[in-house]
């Protein structure tokens, strides 16, 4: 099963004043991540408020994005709900539409609390696109599954044909790694933290991403992996720590769901507000982000 190379961004989902989905940006959208480096997307997950569109709507995005994506560029579908039939649908849609593959993070609710649960979970979403490879997206902190994910491995090892890796949006480097090095190195081990890319390549065996701040800042972070290939190791740790820097901007701001999606607006591509339940940013918020970026310079170095 092909391992993904370079990095996959997360994209937000646009949206008009009204609160309904505004698909004319992505034809731009996908223009602008592929413009910066980016080799495709992992669409209707977290920053894109997957959770909160309809079946409808998350199928109409997969849609859209298919139509639009460059020669090369991989749409990748995160299929994930709180009702696993919808899952399996939205899995059989992505497989329809010629989707790269497909992911999911645990549902939220109930809380998953053991491996055999999440294999389960996983194993019926999986076979509803039998034919496209399957990740599972790890990010405990959304939904409270904190699991050991090498024994995870071991677990849904030979049990899901088509399941290629994970997504790994944790903190344990370790762990990663771990993962990683399972029967030398069979599954893809996507890594999740746009805040520590550098040190995955130091372990020496990343090759793969997805990330939420490569929606406006994939120039730098797409160059840590181009100086580490390079072995110009300053340039790598200088890109990594200006991406850390833009980071720590967000999240004064509520993060990268809330903040990095205003970001776009002011690099030039209006995605619109954040759906209820989230707390907007208002003016003044924007006004202060905008501030403490141009601090950074991160205006001359963002994506363009």
């Amino acid at each position: 099963m092909e391992k993904i190379k370079g990095l996959i961004d997360a994209p937000f989902t646009p949206f008009y004043e009204n609160g309904e989905v505004n698909y004319e940006p992505i034809e731009s959208y996908a223009r602008l991540l592929k413009n910066n480096g980016l080799q495709g997307v992992f669409i209707n997950g977290s920053s894109g408020e997957g959770y909160l569109l309809t079946e409808t709507e998350r199928m109409k995005l997969a849609e859209k994005w298919m139509a639009v994506a460059p020669q090369g560029f991989k749409v990748i579908v995160h299929v994930g709900s709180t009702c696993v039939k919808t899952s399996r649908r939205l899995a059989a849609h992505a497989q329809e539409i010629g989707a790269w593959g497909t992911g999911a993070m645990a549902t939220p609710f109930p809380k998953i609390g053991r491996i055999e649960e999440l294999v389960n979970y996983c194993e019926e979403i999986a076979c509803g696109a039998p034919e496209l490879p399957f990740y599972y997206y790890h990010i405990p902190a959304f939904n409270n599954a904190y699991l050991p994910m090498l024994d995870f491995l071991k677990a849904v090892d030979g049990r899901i044909p088509n399941f290629a890796g994970i997504k790994y949006t944790y903190e344990s480097l370790y762990e990663y790694n771990q993962c990683r090095l399972y029967k030398e190195g069979k599954f893809d081990m996507l890594h999740g933290q746009d805040e520590t890319i550098l040190p995955c390549l130091a372990m020496g065996g990343a090759q793969g991403g997805i990330g939420g701040t490569t929606n406006y800042n994939g120039r730098a972070l797409v160059g840590i992996l181009e100086a580490w290939a390079a072995g110009d190791i300053e340039k790598a740790r200088e890109l990594q720590n200006f991406s850390q820097a833009v980071i720590n901007v967000i999240c004064n701001y509520r993060g990268n769901i809330v903040g990095g999606k205003r970001i776009m607006k002011l690099i030039g591509l209006d995605l619109g507000k954040n759906r209820t339940p989230f707390r907007n940013m208002t003016e003044e918020e924007e006004n202060a982000m905008k501030a403490e970026l141009e601090a950074i310079d991160f205006f001359s170095r963002c994506n363009r």
